[in-house]
C-alpha cells in the first residue's frame, strides 16, 4: 500500500438487517491530507460508507484498514479510531444535543480525560476553526442551520482528528452559509486535515475535491483526480451523473472557437477570467481557422 495512504476500504460489503445492500464490493482509498469527494445518487451509499470509516457499521464482508491495520472494532480500538476520524451527520440535531455550544464542543475532549484547562484551550481553538470564537456560550437552540453545522464540525475539530467525515455539508444552507462553510473547509484543507465529503453536487465536487469516487449501488465505481473529470463522462454518466455545468459550457466555448481546447476550468470564476483574456479567445480562433484549412486541403 502507498505510503501517502491513511485508510483503504478493500471489497467491503453491508447488509443491513432488512436484507437490503448499502455497499456491495465497494473499494477506494484516501489519501493523507486529500480533499475527497463521494459523489453519487442519493441511495447510492454514500452515507454507508461514511458510517463504515467511523466504526458506526462493521463490514458484512472485506476490509477497513488505516495506517494498513485493520480496523479494530473492540470498544479500545473505536475509541481510539474516533479521535483520529471524525464524523459530522447531515442533520445538525441528531449531533448537537447539549444546552449551549460550550458544553457541546467540550464533550469529546473531557470524555478523553482532559485536564479543565486542556478541554478549554480545544474548544476555544475548534470554534476559532469555525468562525464561532464569540459564540461559545450561546444556546444550541438559538443558533441558524448553518451555525449547527459548524458547531458540530467544532465538537469534531476539538478531537484533534486526522481525517474529518461530512455527510452532504452543504444541504440546507443559503449561498451565503455554503460559502461561510467552504471557507472553513478549505482552512482545515490548508492545516493538513484529510477531508472526505459525500455530495450529489458534481459541479461542486469538481471545484473543491482533489480527489473524487464515485458510488452507485453501494459499489465505487471509478476514483480520480478531480482534474481528470472532464475525461471520465463516461464513468460518470455510468453513475448518473452529468457533466459540470463549467465543463459542458468550456466544451461549447472550445467548439465555437471561442476558447483553445485546454485546459478545462474548475469552476465559473476561471472560465469568465479566460473569456476576459482576448489572447486566449484569438488562439482559439485561429486553432478553428487551422483546423478548417486542413479539412478544406
Amino acid at each position: 500500500m502507498a505510503a501517502d495512504v491513511l485508510l483503504e476500504v478493500q471489497a467491503v460489503g453491508h447488509v443491513y438487517a432488512d436484507d437490503s445492500h448499502g455497499l456491495a464490493d465497494c473499494s477506494l482509498a484516501i489519501c493523507r491530507g486529500s480533499r475527497n469527494a463521494l459523489l453519487g445518487a442519493n441511495g447510492s451509499g454514500k452515507t454507508t460508507l461514511l458510517l463504515h470509516l467511523n466504526g458506526l457499521l462493521q463490514p458484512s464482508s472485506g476490509c477497513i484498514r488505516i495506517d494498513g491495520q485493520p480496523l479494530d472494532y473492540s470498544r479500545g480500538g473505536l475509541a481510539a479510531l474516533r479521535r483520529r476520524v471524525g464524523l459530522v451527520f447531515q442533520n445538525p440535531d441528531r449531533q448537537l444535543f447539549s444546552a449551549n455550544v460550550f458544553e457541546d464542543v467540550s464533550f469529546g475532549p473531557l470524555n478523553l480525560g482532559l485536564d479543565e484547562a486542556s478541554v478549554r484551550a480545544r474548544v476555544a481553538q475548534a470554534l476559532a476553526a469555525v468562525g464561532m470564537a464569540g459564540q461559545a456560550e450561546r444556546p444550541v437552540h438559538h443558533l441558524s442551520f448553518g451555525q449547527k453545522k459548524r458547531a458540530c464540525i467544532a465538537g469534531v475539530l476539538a478531537m484533534q482528528p486526522e481525517l474529518l467525515l461530512l455527510d452532504e455539508p452543504m444541504a440546507g444552507l443559503d449561498p451565503g452559509m455554503q460559502d461561510d462553510l467552504l471557507r472553513v473547509l478549505d482552512d482545515l484543507a490548508a492545516r493538513g486535515i484529510s477531508i472526505v465529503l459525500a455530495t450529489h453536487d458534481v459541479d461542486f465536487a469538481y471545484g473543491w475535491a482533489d480527489d473524487i469516487h464515485l458510488l452507485a449501488a453501494g459499489r465505487c465505481t471509478a476514483s480520480f483526480a478531480a482534474a481528470q473529470l472532464p475525461l471520465q463522462e463516461a464513468a460518470l454518466r455510468a453513475a448518473g451523473q452529468p457533466l459540470p455545468a463549467v465543463v459542458t459550457l468550456h466544451q461549447a466555448l472550445v467548439a465555437h472557437g471561442a476558447l483553445p481546447a485546454g485546459p478545462v476550468p474548475r469552476g465559473m470564476p476561471q472560465l469568465l477570467a479566460l473569456l476576459a483574456m482576448p489572447a486566449a479567445a484569438e488562439d482559439g480562433m485561429n486553432e478553428t481557422a487551422r483546423a478548417s484549412q486542413r479539412s478544406a486541403a
